[in-house]
């Protein structure tokens, strides 16, 4: 069955918001077709880049240190 839906599930939200890389991929694969899901799953990968820096600034100098 094909979903015709033009909205980001949770799950990849949640993904593409912990794993920026996948939701650059989602945007390039969704945004022909599915402009909505493809402009959701950028969005939450531009939030989840200065959330990875911070957490790996926090992780380093925290942390590990």
């Amino acid at each position: 069955m094909k979903d015709n839906k033009d909205t980001l599930s949770r799950f990849w939200l949640v993904t593409s918001n912990a794993l920026p890389p996948i939701g650059f991929f989602l945007y390039f694969k969704h945004r022909n077709t599915h402009p909505n899901k493809a402009k959701r799953a950028l969005a939450s990968a531009m939030i989840g880049v200065p959330i990875a820096i911070l957490g790996g600034y926090i992780m380093n100098t925290f942390i590990l240190n």
